[in-house]
């Protein structure tokens, strides 16, 4: 039997990284009796990947339901929505947001709102929720509760006059947590007559039971044995299994209006449930889809390579696995005359590609060389002889048209929140305006500083979060949203090693910008590239132009060193004959550039 409307609570948690919120999820969990104090093997349960409890951040939505006698006597149901804290994972976060009524706005006591904090309340405020702030780990000495419920007053708006007090860890007002839940988020509406409309708001692939899907009922009853519709992949499935996380499975029979729970149909790939889709029964469908659903577009791309040539069926199957769980990434097959086989990949983020890359490596056990990462470019070309005019995207700078066909590039812009201490500011200024950016707005926040730039992704995928984070002693926290694309004077840079191009170097960078970075990656291949016999040029180039030249002396056999004494005459003829040797070797000759030689000029951060 379904719960009744006024009895359910849909909440999800909003935090910055690290500021407790998967423990506050644990501690409600043990408080309602979901699991006992025996059952809870690690802290976080509900980031169960290796790497979420690792890094401390979340990455898939989780979800679990809890029962919890409030006060006045009635047992309400409580689902809770853990959504990922990062800016990537945006899309996910927005779906998960519209699954519920309200949120819950955990703010550290001793840090204080941040950038990240910002980004989801303000996403949550449009979807109209009813917000509670908790303030966390007041047990802390740094802690200063007055201080953090002025912030959330002056930066976000809210009024935090009535902001429940709490320590995650130390079990500290966890009750207060769940009356404010109870009394102060608002019920679910919904129609249990009126057809079908379920939000898809995430799903991951399950090896027994094949693509487990998260739903949210807004409308009708989901019933096990339903034929349901996907109303935008346009597919119709059976529903096999019907069910709740606490956060053990439990099956049910039907999900109500209002409620959040899973449904099984024995669907095979991730790739044919999109996130935000919506499901409505295929006999008496619903008469439009549910608002907000977009295709999620990878906006990072960059190649992967198995460092053994003889691993890249390895790498194949073993994207293809993950993808089984995660379709917002792309892979095509792509080779590189330097470094083989591999698969251009296209990524939500750096974050996201970092997750995957980090993945491949630990759960399939693949050494991989990364190609440094670009952004896709919107470029439009004249028409040629052969070809009409046309507009394209450019995802690999290898592939770059020819430059007397292109009219202009466009490229992708951000803008970016950067919150930082006073002290601080002066070096990340420096920083923005050096990556290009248009400084936007500067407000003070206590003792630290807000600053809003628009800066290209370009320069922001490269190394910039490392740099902002060292600059700042970890200090500031970052968090951007796309503006859309902006034509830019880009140009592609090429290296030559030898006189013949490396294709896995060459970049689209700013002709501004680009004889510094020019000059960086020659001078870092020259102490990387070992001497041959013969001297080596490294150049990078625009076209036919070198902007950047460093030069590999030759490795010099003594050839003089059996002339002792005697006429000067028949030195010189014996360097003339090397000389001559030389140059022969050198047109005929190949550099071999080792593979750590490689992964150190594409490692970012270290320019």
């Amino acid at each position: 039997m379904a719960t009744p409307l006024k009895l359910i609570r849909n909440f999800s948690i909003i935090a910055h990284i690290d500021h407790g919120k998967s423990t506050l999820a644990d501690r409600l969990i043990l408080a309602t009796g979901g699991l006992s104090e025996r059952e809870m093997t690690h802290g976080q349960v509900l980031d169960n990947m290796e790497i979420e409890q690792e890094r401390g951040i979340t990455i898939k939505a989780q979800t679990v339901r809890l029962n919890y006698t409030a006060s006045d006597g009635e047992t309400y149901e409580l689902n809770l929505m853990d959504t990922p804290g990062h800016v990537d994972f945006a899309y996910e976060v927005s779906r998960s947001l519209a699954a519920c009524e309200g949120a819950l706005l955990v703010v550290d006591a001793a840090q204080g709102v941040e950038a990240q904090t910002l980004a989801n309340v303000y996403q949550s405020i449009e979807h109209d929720h009813e917000i509670v702030p908790v303030i966390n780990k007041i047990d802390l000495p740094a802690a200063e509760p007055d201080k953090v419920k002025a912030e959330i007053e002056e930066v976000i708006g809210l009024d935090a006059s009535d902001a429940v007090l709490a320590s995650a860890k130390a079990g500290i007002g966890i009750g207060e947590v769940l009356e404010a839940i109870v009394q102060r988020i608002p019920p679910p509406k919904g129609d249990a007559d009126a057809p079908l409309k379920a939000m898809l708001v995430d799903s991951w692939y399950d090896p027994y039971l094949g693509v487990v899907i998260l739903v949210r009922v807004i409308d009708g009853t989901l019933r096990k044995g339903a034929q349901v519709k996907f109303m935008a992949a346009g597919t119709t499935h059976l529903i096999d299994r019907v069910g709740c996380f606490r956060p053990k499975i439990e099956q049910l029979n039907e999900l109500g209006p209002g409620e959040i729970g899973f449904i099984t149909a024995q669907i095979k790939e991730v790739a044919q449930t999109r996130v935000g889709d919506t499901i409505t029964d295929a006999r008496r469908p619903a008469a439009e889809a549910l608002p907000g659903f977009k295709e999620v577009q990878p906006v990072v791309f960059c190649g992967l390579f198995p460092t053994d040539a003889a691993d890249f069926e390895k790498l194949r199957e073993s994207l293809g696995k993950l993808r089984l769980n995660d379709a917002s990434f792309s892979f095509e097959t792509e080779s590189s005359a330097a470094l083989g086989f591999g698969f251009r990949c296209g990524f939500l983020g750096l974050l996201h590609l970092e997750i995957i890359q980090e993945r491949l490596m630990r759960e399939y056990d693949l050494d991989l060389i990364t190609t440094a990462p670009s952004v896709v470019y919107t470029m439009h070309l004249s028409h040629s002889k052969n070809e009409d005019a046309q507009t394209i995207e450019l995802h690999n700078p290898a592939d770059m048209p020819d430059p007397n066909r292109i009219e202009s590039i466009e490229e992708p812009w951000i803008e970016a929140t950067i919150y930082v201490p006073d002290e601080y500011l002066g070096p990340i200024l420096k920083l923005c305006q050096d990556r290009r950016g248009i400084q936007k707005n500067l407000t003070y926040v206590g003792g630290r500083a807000q600053i809003t730039y628009e800066l290209p992704l370009n320069e922001v995928v490269f190394d910039f979060y490392d740099r902002l984070k060292s600059m700042s002693k970890g200090y500031a926290s970052f968090d951007y949203h796309q503006i859309g694309t902006r034509e830019g004077d880009l140009v592609k840079m090429s290296i030559l090693v030898n006189e013949e191009p490396v294709d896995a170097l060459s970049m689209i960078v700013h002709r501004g910008t680009a004889e510094a970075r020019g000059r960086g990656m020659v001078e870092r291949l020259k102490e990387l590239i070992p001497r041959h016999l013969f001297k080596i040029p490294i150049q990078a180039a625009i076209g036919g132009k070198v902007i950047a030249r460093e030069t590999i002396s030759a490795m010099r056999k003594d050839v003089t060193a059996k002339c002792y004494g005697g006429d000067a005459t028949r030195k010189r003829k014996l360097l003339e004959k090397q000389k001559k040797g030389k140059a022969k070797m050198r047109e005929y000759g190949s550099v071999s550039i080792p593979q750590e030689a490689f992964i150190a000029a594409l490692r970012m951060g270290e320019e």
